[in-house]
Parts: structure tokens; C-alpha cells; sequence
């Protein structure tokens, strides 16, 4: 049986989302979690980042997905949904996540000019410059073959990056790999799958367990639905 979310903290709890596609992706979650946001939580074209729900104890706000992370670990909310690949570059110790929410799957991959693939031999790098938003993961990720990586941090636009003679290669999510292909890059490796997850802010976890519980079922049990 779902706990019931209870109302022993006066203040509401608050569900960090991100805008864009996985924001689509999440609304069926929602719906089935039995949340109702108000009416122009849809609009994509709203300025609004602050919606009430249909349960007086549950708000949500609409931010970044970049953002999601950093609002949740240092307790502007206490619940959000964010991918893995956020959790990895970030590795916040205050977040806590529970549930793989099954939505927003991609990959992180390294990828480089089609020209360049015909020759390149990725077991014979000693030293890369990638331009990619995932330095920490990307150096890491470098690190462990024995590579140096020398990496620029780019918000996006990353497959101007080679074309431009920034770098030669980039480190960035794929879906379809249209871009891709759109901008004359292929991909090489594969760094990680990527999925969104719920996440909780641990310390609001330990003093209110019983609320965050049962919206944590509430997911959980959304998620079992929709895959059925």
C-alpha cells in the first residue's frame, strides 16, 4: 500500500523539474503520481518557474536540468528529476537517488569528424582535447585509460566545436545521433547510458521520511504502471 504523504512539516515539499524534452517526458509520470500542476505548468512558452499542484503539501518548480542537481543538494527543493549524467559530473554527496524513472534515455559519448574515424585509433591517445559541459566526467573517464584530457567547457553548440578548429573531438549526450550526422561527427565511444532519476535531498530525507516516502512509492508505482 502507497504511504500517504503527511503534512507534519507545515512547509510544502518542492519538486525540482526541468524544462525541455524530459519535461514531456515526466508529465505522464505526474498525471499517474495523481499530481496536477496548475493549468499553465504546460506552457512551454510560460515565463512562470513556481507552480502550485492539486496537494497544498507539493510544489513544483521549472528550472534548468543542469539546475535540478544543485537546487535539490543544497535544499531549494526537496524532491527533482534530473539524469544520471548530471549525478555523475556533479557527484553532490547531499542527494540521494532512489528510483530510475525510466524516461530521457540517452548516452554520453565521444564523437569526432567522420574524416577523422577513418584513421584514428582511440587505443593510441595519450593526450585529447574535447570540447564538452562534462569535464569532470570526461577527465575521469580519460583518466582511467591513461590519457590526458585537455578539456572546454561549451553549454552547447558542441558540434561547432571541430568544424571550428576548436578541438577535434566532443563529449556530449547522443539520442539519435541526428546532430551528429546533421554536422558531419560520428561516434567513437561510448562513456555511459543515461537515464532520469528522482532524486532527495538527503538531509530533508532524515527529518521528513514518512512524506518523502510515499511520494517516492507514488513514483515508483507510476513508473511499474506506465511499463505495464
Amino acid at each position: 500500500m502507497t504511504n500517504e504523504p503527511d503534512m507534519s512539516d507545515p512547509s510544502p515539499i518542492i519538486l525540482a523539474l526541468p524544462k525541455g524534452r524530459i519535461l514531456k517526458e515526466v508529465r505522464p509520470l505526474l498525471t499517474q503520481a495523481g499530481i496536477e500542476p496548475e493549468p499553465d505548468f504546460d506552457d512551454s512558452a510560460s515565463r512562470k518557474l513556481q507552480f502550485e499542484t492539486n496537494h497544498p503539501g507539493l510544489k513544483i518548480i521549472r528550472v534548468r536540468s543542469f539546475d535540478v542537481a544543485t537546487f535539490v543538494a543544497f535544499g531549494g527543493a526537496q524532491m527533482g528529476v534530473c539524469g544520471n549524467d548530471v549525478l555523475m559530473e556533479f557527484d553532490y554527496d547531499g542527494i540521494y537517488a532512489p528510483l530510475d524513472l525510466d524516461i530521457g534515455h540517452c548516452r554520453l559519448s565521444i564523437a569526432e569528424p567522420k574524416e577523422l574515424s577513418a584513421t584514428d585509433d582511440p587505443r593510441r591517445w595519450s593526450h585529447v582535447r574535447v570540447a564538452t559541459k562534462y569535464p569532470n566526467i570526461t577527465s575521469r573517464h580519460f583518466a582511467a585509460r591513461g590519457v590526458q584530457a585537455e578539456c572546454i567547457k561549451l553549454n552547447g553548440a558542441m558540434e561547432l566545436a571541430p568544424a571550428l578548429g576548436l578541438c577535434r573531438r566532443i563529449v556530449d549526450l547522443v539520442s539519435t545521433g541526428a546532430t551528429l550526422k546533421a554536422n558531419g561527427l560520428v561516434e567513437i565511444e561510448q562513456i555511459a547510458d543515461v537515464t532520469s532519476r528522482l532524486v532527495v535531498n538527503r538531509a530533508a530525507f532524515k527529518t521528513r521520511s514518512v512524506e518523502l516516502s510515499g511520494w517516492i512509492d507514488r513514483f515508483r508505482e507510476s513508473v511499474d504502471a506506465l511499463a505495464a
